[in-house]
């Protein structure tokens, strides 16, 4: 029992791990990193200013992924984030789960 415990724990590390490299990969081939960094401002926030500032929110996956398609200004000044039409609403989905999982 504490075998396969241990061997599905390792698992779901193994995906989550697989999970994140692909969301990340995912950021550069929708070009998000052209604006985005995980730590540091560039144009707009860090990913990582982005996950505190939505932590504990229960709708911040749902929020992110809307303005990640749609676009938006104000939340973080005046420089807008343009939309992004060529994300669709999974893989934004994906990579609003992704940034809030950054610490």
């Amino acid at each position: 029992m504490l075998k396969a415990f241990i061997f599905a724990a390792g698992a779901l590390a193994v995906a989550g791990a697989a999970s994140a490299q692909s969301a990340e990969e995912l950021a550069k081939a929708k070009n998000c990193l052209a604006c985005h960094q995980v730590d540091k401002k560039l144009v707009g926030p860090s990913y990582k200013e982005i996950a505190a500032k939505y932590a504990g929110q229960k709708d911040a996956a749902a929020k992110l992924a809307t303005k990640i398609r749609a676009g938006g200004v104000g939340v973080w000044g005046q420089v807008p984030m343009p939309a992004n039409p060529q994300v669709n609403e999974k893989e934004a989905e994906t990579l609003a789960r992704w940034v809030l999982s950054l610490k």
